[in-house]
């Protein structure tokens, strides 16, 4: 037991509630930080009690779940839209849309993470001036095993009032998708006709929850 009285059970997902309540209230995009600054809350030590970043995330869903459901399907809905708007922009770089926006566990500081595959970042930079898209250089690391990460360049810009991050993986790498860092699974990643139909079913959900109302 721990010194609250709860069992590590418990107490990890107590740690993942509050891990989830600061992300979502106070913008903390980095899990291991909310899960942190969770812990020193509780003046928790035990390195055992620290939840995954996957309990984290549930506890995300289940927040939207119960304290605003319907602008969180609202504003999931509108960035999907966004981010197909973006993407037939892009339409020489096979573009993916990836990250929260795909998942579904947004926040408001939650931004459009697409991953384009081209041999040549340069030609993207580009297509991006061309459309009049002011940029600026970005990178992040990627994991491909315990042992592999890699350095992705991309282009960070606003468009219609929301972040878009491209990411530009060489041509290779779109049969090979980096580990999440939620569940170490290789990263989901969709294309604009599965966007279409994640936007489909969702819409098709609410005109049955309507109906049962």
């Amino acid at each position: 037991m721990s010194k609250l009285g709860l069992s590590i059970i418990e107490l990890r997902e107590r740690l993942a509630q509050e891990a989830a309540r600061l992300v979502n209230e106070h913008g903390i995009q980095d899990y291991g930080l909310a899960k942190r600054k969770a812990a020193r809350r509780f003046g928790i030590r035990e390195a055992g009690a620290l939840p995954s970043n996957a309990e984290i995330e549930d506890c995300i869903r289940e927040w939207h779940r119960i304290f605003e459901p319907d602008e969180h399907k609202k504003y999931l809905a509108e960035l999907r839209r966004l981010a197909i708007k973006v993407m037939k922009l892009l339409p020489d770089f096979e573009t993916r849309l990836a990250g929260s926006v795909l998942t579904g566990v947004i926040t408001a500081n939650s931004f459009i993470e697409l991953h384009l595959f081209s041999d040549a970042p340069e030609n993207v930079a580009m297509k991006l001036e061309e459309h009049g898209i002011a940029y600026r250089n970005c990178q992040r690391r990627y994991r491909y095993d315990s042992r592999c990460t890699s350095l992705i360049p991309g282009f960070r810009f606003t468009y219609r009032g929301e972040r878009i991050d491209a990411l530009v993986f060489p041509e290779k790498g779109l049969r090979q998708a980096p580990m999440s860092p939620i569940d170490q699974r290789p990263i989901r990643r969709a294309h604009a006709g599965k966007i279409l139909k994640l936007l489909s079913s969702q819409a098709e959900h609410e005109l049955a929850q309507k109906a049962n109302d």
